[in-house]
């Protein structure tokens, strides 16, 4: 659907964006995650044409963007972190205004804008005005102005930014309605609002990718090791190490707590292709300790992310 090969972008003798490489199918909710100032904004302007690349290309659907810019525009929708309304003018004026604006008449014009309020949940708003609305409402309305052509790709830069948790709901829930039938990138700063609504996530640092890939492939990717938690009762820590270190793949036992109320807290850390766990417990079974709890952990996307674009 779109591809993008060595993309960069100076201001002056600053580069916002670095040589990046990018394919993004069809039917995809595309999360672009990074500090600030990392090139999310930038990159996501040269996608919808607005910027124009210092160089490297952007094909979508094998158009190249610099020979066909119009034909590619008519193909996006585009909101950006501050939704562009006309806050003095009703909601339906301001959506009927831009379907005008795009081409709608009659019939057509209508319909359409009655599907964006009911997809959008704007029913009870149509007849207020814009500055009179919530940010989550604004957001919205914007929503349906970027989708009044019912592109085939929306492309949204902090759709979430400053909301409150309910409204990041509503907005979530709407994307996906959304990309069931297109292809969605978005931009967030927060990180569990990708990982709950994109199917594959792009971080980016500094105008370059570091990395790529579904939330499970980036924890995958991101540590060799595993760590093992498990509580055991009656069980001294010599006992319990020199049981559980011989293992093959635990690499270190630590015991997290005094044990003075007879539980025995402890975190191993593991280098295995597969799960120790069922090996951990067998060895456990063999003696008279009682097992409490046992659970692998993993690594938070919001842990990757620090990790990942931390300064060195």
């Amino acid at each position: 659907m779109i591809h993008v090969e060595n993309l960069t972008k100076y201001y002056d003798k600053f580069c916002a964006v670095d040589r990046i490489n990018l394919d993004i199918a069809k039917g995809e909710i595309i999360g672009l995650l990074g500090p600030n100032g990392a090139g999310k904004t930038t990159t996501l302007r040269m996608l919808t044409g607005y910027f124009k690349p210092t160089s490297g290309d952007i094909h979508v659907k094998d158009l190249a963007i610099d020979d066909h810019p119009l034909e590619i525009k008519k193909m996006m929708g585009y909101l950006p972190e501050s939704a562009p309304l006309y806050h003095s003018m009703l909601v339906y004026d301001y959506l009927d205004y831009i379907a005008r604006i795009r081409g709608l008449n009659g019939d057509k014009k209508l319909a359409r804008i009655r599907k964006l309020a009911d997809l959008c949940g704007m029913g009870g708003i149509m007849h207020n005005t814009v500055s009179e609305l919530s940010k989550g409402l604004k957001q919205r309305v914007g929503l349906a102005h970027a989708m009044m052509t019912d592109p085939e790709i929306l492309i949204l830069d902090e759709p979430t930014s400053g909301l409150d948790p309910n409204q990041i709901a509503e907005i979530r829930e709407i994307i996906r309605q959304i990309g069931r039938e297109k292809t969605v990138i978005l931009s967030t700063h927060i990180l569990s609002e990708a990982e709950a609504t994109c199917d594959r996530i792009v971080i980016i640092n500094k105008g370059k990718i570091i990395a790529d890939g579904s939330t499970q492939d980036l924890k995958q990717a991101a540590t060799k090791e595993r760590f093992i938690r498990i509580s055991l009762l009656d069980a001294p820590f010599d006992e319990a190490d020199a049981l559980i270190s011989p293992i093959d793949g635990v690499k270190r036992v630590e015991q997290l707590n005094s044990a003075d109320n007879g539980r025995l807290d402890l975190r191993l850390t593991c280098r295995s292709e597969s799960d120790l766990r069922k090996n951990i417990y067998q060895a456990i079974k063999a003696t008279d300790w009682i097992l409490v709890e046992m659970h692998q952990e993993t690594k938070t996307l919001e842990t990757i992310f620090r990790e990942l674009t931390k300064e060195n």
